[in-house]
């Protein structure tokens, strides 16, 4: 069947070939970290949204040139960017639909990794990835941009209210992984985006990042669709953001061409996607009666 070649074919580019749902199936009555009642969990369980909203925060975060640095020079995403993307993907999924045990376990694996990472930049800046101030970003460019995506390709967006509850609810995360200060309402972001803005700019390894998401893929259809969704992500990015990786893609092909193609392929995935296993599992999980 169509669909469930579809639906095998998003599994394995995103998450791999084994989907864990060891992760998120037990133990009853577990909420996790948020619940089948949070905005969180309609939000990350957008699939088109997601990866949308994924690669554009890639391309957001990159140009902190402190964080590019540490990426540039500590990760494997040049070598294995279709394991980036597991891992990333799996870190997401876990601590939005994962148990509480499950969801712990990643964030605390991550902040293992983080100790680990530090350096100094070709301009004599030091830099390390448990950084608060650090983690604060990275965790405002993704979120942003995940709220973003879905609210541009789902069928019913979020109020401004759930917006800010969005905002609100994520921010356990950040706070888990060490960042502080973290913005929680729309106004904060925004506040916060407008400050951090004289900070960033593009260096190479940005431009490498976007060299490598437009070229993404292991067939020929994958790279196709990847280019697709890469196009629609950087329509999501702010103008000074596309300015800085010197994209030029006029306003009336965003809007006439790439969103239309975003909006019909979303379509599409969510199709495919159905009712995903991992959230049916954490579902049942946080909905059973503890025993």
């Amino acid at each position: 069947m169509l669909r469930a070649r579809l639906l095998d074919e998003i599994n394995a580019t995103v998450h791999g070939d084994d989907l864990h749902l060891e992760r998120y199936d037990q133990p009853a009555g577990d909420p996790g970290l948020f619940g089948p009642d949070s905005v969180v969990w309609r939000v990350h369980g957008h699939p088109a949204g997601m990866l949308v909203g994924g690669f554009a925060a890639l391309l957001l975060q990159s140009l902190h040139p402190l964080a590019m640095a540490a990426v540039d020079a500590h990760s494997d995403f040049r070598a294995d960017p279709t394991g980036r993307l597991h891992r990333t993907a799996r870190f997401v999924t876990t601590t939005t639909l994962g148990s509480t045990a499950a969801a712990e376990q990643a964030i605390a694996a991550v902040r293992r990794i983080h100790l680990r990472i530090r350096g100094t930049t070709p301009d004599g800046r030091s830099y390390r990835a448990d950084d608060p101030e650090l983690l604060t970003w990275v965790h405002v460019a993704e979120v942003h941009c995940f709220l973003t995506g879905y609210q541009r390709l789902a069928a019913t967006p979020l109020t401004a209210a759930e917006c800010d509850t969005y905002f609100a609810e994520v921010a356990i995360i950040a706070e888990r992984l060490g960042a502080t200060a973290i913005p929680r309402s729309r106004a904060e972001v925004a506040y916060y985006l407008d400050r951090i803005r004289p900070e960033l700019r593009v260096t190479p390894p940005a431009l490498e990042v976007l060299r490598l998401l437009r070229g993404f893929g292991r067939s020929r259809r994958e790279r196709l669709a990847v280019r697709l969704l890469t196009n629609a992500s950087i329509d999501l990015l702010p103008g000074w953001a596309r300015a800085e990786l010197a994209v030029r893609r006029p306003w009336l092909v965003r809007v006439g061409w790439d969103r239309p193609l975003a909006w019909a392929g979303g379509r599409i995935m969510v199709w495919a996607c159905g009712p995903s296993q991992i959230r049916a599992a954490a579902h049942a999980r946080a909905t059973s009666a503890k025993p």
